[in-house]
């Protein structure tokens, strides 16, 4: 299959790619990150955009830094290269725990985190990562920059808070140096694709949770933080059981009448799903979490 005829532009710079943008408002504007998404799309014809704008020369918005206790990630950072950065594990391992799960090698390597995001896939496996690091996306138009925390990002399937006009540079992370972070899904046999994925943030110190953070996707339209999750956890010993009595709670900050019903999985087995995964993931962190004292 063909794409339909297109105008192409290559930015080399984000203010570049925002004044194409603006040039062309009115009509139907797709941006170029690592392509997994839109190309298929556009050979289905299920996107036919006049313009594309390929950010893959925009060298701003590519690596992995630290400002201060905030960890920058570039837009078009591929998830391999956020993945090979020592900062990302330390600083964000909820997150990096995550991305090590989409799909497979050669994904990672042309795959982009600020794609993930903006493209807003509720099957995709980032943005409950997102939501569990309190990650803050970073947009940028003809009005200037903006901030929107991962909680107000997200609106449901493949919506998200960003404008016309706008495209996403960055995604900022508050530094979780000294936590454990976790991410476990039940994979799509068909696709990879989470049919449901939880990721975990927890501090932990001497076997007691003092803070958490629990999140994610492939429940709902859009990912959602298990706060209910997380307040079984805040200062409780971190064992078995109360990651069981935790895990129950999965589905407390559920409609269970909203959650997402196909071909994958019922709204009913979803949130069965979502119980054991969360169950999972905090075990996967409980591991981590004593993993040093098991060195030494």
């Amino acid at each position: 299959m063909f794409p339909d005829e297109f105008d192409y532009y290559e930015a080399d710079s984000v203010d570049e790619a925002v004044e194409l943008l603006d040039e062309h408002a009115g009509e139907e504007v797709e941006l170029l990150a690592g392509g997994h998404s839109l190309l298929p799309a556009m050979k289905t014809g299920l996107s036919s955009p006049d313009v594309l704008v390929d950010l893959g020369g925009v060298d701003e918005l590519h690596g992995v830094r630290t400002d201060g206790d905030v960890l920058s990630v570039g837009a078009m950072t591929a998830y391999s290269d956020f993945l090979d950065a020592d900062e990302s594990w330390e600083h964000a391992p909820a997150l990096a725990a995550a991305t090590r799960e989409v799909g497979d090698a050669q994904v990672r390597n042309r795959g982009t985190v600020g794609g993930n995001l903006a493209h807003a896939d509720p099957a995709s496996d980032l943005p409950g990562a997102a939501l569990a690091s309190d990650a803050t996306v970073v947009v940028q138009g003809t009005d200037g920059e903006r901030k929107i925390p991962a909680e107000e990002f997200f609106y449901g399937m493949y919506a998200t808070d960003l404008a016309p006009g706008e495209l996403l540079t960055r995604v900022e992370v508050p530094s979780a140096a000294g936590s454990v972070g976790a991410y476990a899904k039940k994979a799509s046999p068909s696709s990879g694709y989470a049919m449901v994925g939880v990721a975990a943030l927890l501090d932990v110190d001497g076997g007691t949770v003092e803070s958490a953070s629990v999140a994610a996707n492939g429940v709902l339209d859009h990912g959602v933080r298990l706060d209910s999750v997380a307040d079984a956890l805040d200062g409780e010993t971190l064992d078995e059981d109360t990651i069981g009595r935790a895990a129950s709670r999965a589905t407390d900050d559920i409609d269970e009448a909203m959650t997402m019903d196909d071909l994958q999985a019922s709204g009913e087995f979803r949130a069965h799903l979502l119980e054991v995964y969360t169950e999972r993931a905090l075990t996967t962190a409980m591991e981590e979490a004593s993993a040093p004292a098991a060195a030494d």
